[in-house]
């Protein structure tokens, strides 16, 4: 079954196109990373996800039937402008976001009394909202969003505000939803966390997808890995053209770019008749790489149109 699907979805405010012939399809038990810059569209999609905005064309399903506020029970939602009832108690508050989705109070007591020890708020708990740190607060939201085990959870910058050992705690449950079955949408900046955490990616830039699909199928295509190379003696190969595009220091290592054609045993006899060598690796591009390579080749096109 596929968890969410949108078929050749459009959405324009004004002159402005936010989000231009999109399509996706996630199936159970996945993390997807649905990325771009800034403006790029994806708050928009993720709202019409959420339908709080509709597509001016195109269709959006979820658990393979028509988008609806029927199926909200069954959706995780964190948005990137986060909000709480301040003035409540932290388990009331819990309470009632848990009744909003259709658990009963047998059940959500003791889930929430769980997920409040897990994330060291249990002393917490009688507190009102608004008397907790703002990093407090990012995961009491994060609690609510899983708290009713949704099938779809949708994260927009889920580690906005949190420090480093809150930040894996939530990658921690991010990877137990998953293997529960879950399929999770993650919106974020950081590469990082999206090259160890995703499945599958969509690159959205100007309300187009210019990048989508599994990132190890992503990285392969990209055809662009580097060899870290540390050695004593005199590389004179790094200056033959016919051999290297390209080489650079990175720390104390050189990160060579073999020239079209050059295979990488081809570079490691060159290298063995010239120097000593103590370390020669292969590497793929990151994403982050892989993100700003392919923005930048986009707005170039533009121009050049």
């Amino acid at each position: 079954m596929a968890v969410l699907k949108l078929d050749h979805v459009y959405k324009s405010f004004r002159n402005i196109h936010a989000v231009q012939d999109l399509n996706l399809e996630l199936p159970e038990g996945i993390i997807f990373g649905l990325l771009g810059p800034n403006g790029a569209g994806k708050t928009t999609t993720i709202r019409m996800i959420m339908d709080i905005i509709i597509p001016d064309r195109g269709k959006i399903f979820l658990f393979d039937s028509n988008n609806s506020q029927r199926l909200r029970d069954r959706v995780g939602y964190l948005p990137e402008e986060r909000g709480l009832y301040r003035k409540m108690k932290v388990g009331e508050l819990l309470s009632f976001l848990a009744e909003m989705k259709a658990v009963k109070p047998s059940k959500s007591k003791s889930r929430i009394q769980s997920w409040l020890e897990r994330f060291e708020l249990d002393e917490w708990k009688d507190k009102k909202v608004e008397e907790l740190s703002r990093g407090m607060q990012q995961k009491i939201q994060f609690i609510s969003t899983v708290l009713h085990e949704p099938e779809l959870i949708i994260l927009d910058e889920p580690f906005t505000g949190l420090d480093p050992v809150n930040t894996e705690l939530i990658k921690n449950v991010m990877v137990e939803q998953k293997n529960r079955g879950a399929a999770i949408i993650f919106s974020t900046h950081l590469m990082d966390q999206v090259e160890k955490l995703c499945d599958s990616i969509c690159l959205i830039d100007q309300g187009k997808a210019v990048l989508k699909g599994e990132i190890k199928q992503i990285k392969k295509n990209f055809q662009r890995s580097s060899i870290l190379i540390d050695y004593d003696g005199d590389a004179k190969f790094l200056a033959d053209k016919s051999l290297v595009q390209n080489h650079r220091k990175v720390d104390h290592h050189t990160e060579v770019f073999p020239a079209e054609g050059v295979s990488i045993h081809q570079l490691l006899g060159a290298a063995l008749n010239q120097v000593d060598i103590t370390r020669f690796e292969v590497t793929e591009p990151s994403l982050h790489e892989i993100f700003i390579e392919t923005v930048t080749k986009k707005k170039k096109e533009k121009i050049r149109e």
